[in-house]
């Protein structure tokens, strides 16, 4: 699955080149609690089709039926209905939700939450093609809509930023989809590949075994088979990129992590136990020159500790420890695997045992 942004600018130009009308929506800012972050996007189209999301599910179904004939099912329900049931031609406008208590219920926003949305009108299709054929590049851009006339300009960015609503201008910096590049095509990549596919990365599987790659089951991935550092090499991580070696063997693993270690990755690991990822560590020192600072960003044991014991767990256990790296949330201490089982082997005192007495004396 590919990035949602990529996603609902594509399938927004594909209506525009149909000759569709249709609009573009953006949450602008947020009060209180909010179901999607600001900078989020939908698009809506003329017969009521949706993609991409603002809200969980009550916001869109209003845009729906205040711009499109798809709950108009009878002259009666449109009617009595106080909408008008088309797309407004013009400038972008703003609309807010959530405003009271009880429209905040209608609409299923979190207690006490509002939100603010831009609707854009019939965007352009040339503009959005444009903007589209940038992230398929990895290319960060930065979509700038003029308040008065929705005039859309493109420029490149050169790191993220929030939405801002400034000088008649709102500025929306749009990403690249992130990647991942996993080495290893075994049992445990196809879980976590198919968990980082419907998170929106696109997803690279390198190994150079063709008794692994040939029974690899997981479609969307793209699999390679040349040898893991030279892919890292032509993968060229970058601060939207992380790298997880999944082979246990050190020839393949030990080589492509020290690749990513020189690159911008968010995240760089390897599977193994403690033990394991002790030694690669030592390798690493003893044989290619490493030391404890140039070594610091390798994780491993990779994933928060939920006593993942099968495949698909430990998978879900990685993956959620590189959301959070990659979302900017530092985790507890005792959630790393290694921390949380170093604890778990201490030793308790036993309740039951003579810490310290006498012999009782016989009667």
């Amino acid at each position: 699955m590919e990035n949602l942004d990529v996603m609902v600018l594509r399938k927004l130009r594909e209506w525009r080149l149909q000759g569709l009308r249709a609009m573009l929506v953006t949450v602008v800012r947020t009060w209180g609690s909010s179901p999607r972050p600001v900078g989020s996007i939908m698009a809506l189209s003329e017969q009521g089709l949706v993609v991409g999301s603002v809200s969980g599910g009550c916001i869109e179904d209003d845009l729906i039926d205040r711009h499109t004939r798809a709950y108009a099912q009878s002259p009666q329900a449109e009617g009595a209905s106080r909408h008008e049931h088309t797309i407004p031609s013009g400038p972008p406008a703003f609309v807010k939700y959530g405003i009271s208590a009880d429209e905040a219920h209608r609409f299923g926003l979190p207690c006490g939450g509002t939100l603010e949305l831009m609707l854009e009108f019939d965007p352009d299709a040339a503009s959005l093609g444009q903007l589209i054929e940038a992230l398929e590049h990895g290319q960060l851009m930065q979509r700038r809509v003029r308040l008065a006339d929705g005039v859309v300009s493109l420029l490149a960015a050169d790191a993220p930023a929030e939405l801002t609503v400034a000088d008649g201008v709102l500025s929306n910096t749009f990403g690249p989809e992130y990647r991942m590049l996993l080495i290893g095509a075994g049992q445990l990549t196809e879980y976590l590949a198919t968990m980082a596919l419907f998170s929106g990365f696109a997803v690279t599987v390198c190994d150079p075994r063709e008794e692994y790659r040939s029974t690899w089951r997981v479609p969307g991935a793209r699999v390679v088979s040349d040898m893991p550092d030279d892919v890292v090499r032509s993968f060229a991580p970058d601060r939207r990129s992380c790298v997880v070696a999944l082979t246990h063997d050190p020839k393949l693993d030990d080589l492509a992590l020290l690749e990513a270690l020189d690159s911008e990755a968010f995240y760089v690991g390897g599977i193994g136990s403690r033990r394991n990822n002790e030694a690669r560590r030592a390798r690493m020192i003893e044989h290619f020159d490493q030391t404890e600072a140039s070594l610091a960003r390798l994780r491993g044991p990779i994933g928060i500790y939920i006593g993942s014991k099968t495949p698909p767990e430990i998978a879900v256990s990685v993956m959620a420890e590189i959301l959070a790296v990659k979302n900017g949330v530092t985790l507890p201490r005792d959630m790393a695997v290694a921390q949380a089982k170093n604890e778990r082997e201490k030793p308790h005192n036993d309740p039951g045992a003579q810490v310290c007495g006498l012999p009782r004396r016989a009667a």
